[in-house]
């Protein structure tokens, strides 16, 4: 991988991956779609005796933080939301539910994907307590704005973020959406990975922006339409690297929860047999990428590329 530059530089217009130019110096990004992409929820009590614990606060753990799990599927019955939108044979969610995974991304691939996430931040970040940085659309966070990093720093940007880097980035955005498949009964070729798909950084800053309010409850397919399978990658450790920040289903009877961990796959469908959100982070910096999918290919999007 090549050496990286974290010095800010200045001007310059490049294009972005995939060929394109980017249109505007700032993104317009809707609170709503920044809010939506940085949480998800759920709901369903899940079988305490098979798959995990509960905490003092009536939490139940699906997968705790220690735990190496091969692999755990938590079923669901699917919501009704499906019959109000066009359908896709063989990809439509039929069976619905969640899932936790640590065998799909490497610790090694992990911690390249915290470096190229630490990379990017380091030139830009928000005010307040909640960053992202898009790859496909260069969308960073500034301030208590958002510009495209790709027009914004030029040239410049190919030392922060190399052909290297968005190779591994399409290996694991392939091999989620196969897992995907796998897991809910599905042909990969009827996934198309759909915006916004994002790396993002929460930290306990306080908010200065809506943007900067990651916890609030949603259902990703209604705040953002095109999703039918959300996936989270984990890039840091709940209780080592970060308090709070838990990932949480929120269930008629009891809330459940995921503890990220370094390498974590968490992925579920995108209805609102799904709400969640994520904690506050009381302490340190947590570190994620939200890969999400669509069936219908008019909301497909490219992987990112400098060639």
């Amino acid at each position: 991988m090549a050496t990286r530059n974290r010095r800010r530089a200045a001007g310059g217009e490049s294009a972005r991956p995939g060929g394109k130019r980017s249109k505007a110096h700032r993104t317009s990004w809707r609170s709503r779609v920044m809010l939506g992409a940085l949480v998800t929820v759920v709901a369903l009590p899940v079988s305490l005796f098979l798959w995990g614990y509960v905490e003092g606060d009536g939490m139940e753990v699906l997968a705790p933080q220690q735990d190496s799990i091969q692999h755990r599927f938590f079923p669901v019955p699917c919501s009704q939301d499906y019959e109000n939108y066009k359908k896709f044979t063989g990809c439509t969610p039929v069976k619905c539910g969640r899932a936790v995974t640590d065998a799909v991304v490497s610790l090694q691939e992990a911690q390249r994907l915290l470096r190229i996430a630490e990379d990017g931040f380091s030139l830009g970040s928000s005010d307040g307590g909640a960053s992202i940085m898009d790859l496909h659309t260069g969308a960073l966070s500034m301030g208590k704005n958002f510009v495209n990093m790709y027009r914004y720093y030029g040239e410049k940007i190919k030392e922060i973020i190399t052909e290297e880097d968005f190779q591994l980035y399409r290996e694991v955005k392939l091999r989620i959406q196969q897992k995907i498949a796998q897991t809910f009964d599905l042909d990969a070729s009827t996934l198309y990975l759909t915006k916004p798909t994002f790396f993002s950084r929460m930290n306990s800053s306080e908010a200065r922006s809506t943007h900067d309010e990651y916890w609030h409850p949603h259902i990703d397919k209604v705040t953002y339409g095109s999703f039918d399978y959300t996936s989270l990658l984990y890039l840091s450790d709940y209780s080592r690297d970060f308090g709070g920040g838990r990932f949480i289903f929120i269930d008629e009877k009891a809330n459940s929860t995921v503890e990220p961990r370094t390498g974590r796959l968490s992925f579920f469908t995108s209805g609102s047999e799904n709400v969640h959100r994520v904690e506050k982070v009381s302490w340190g910096t947590r570190y994620a990428i939200t890969i999400s999918f669509t069936c219908n290919p008019e909301h497909g999007i490219v992987d990112p590329t400098w060639t």
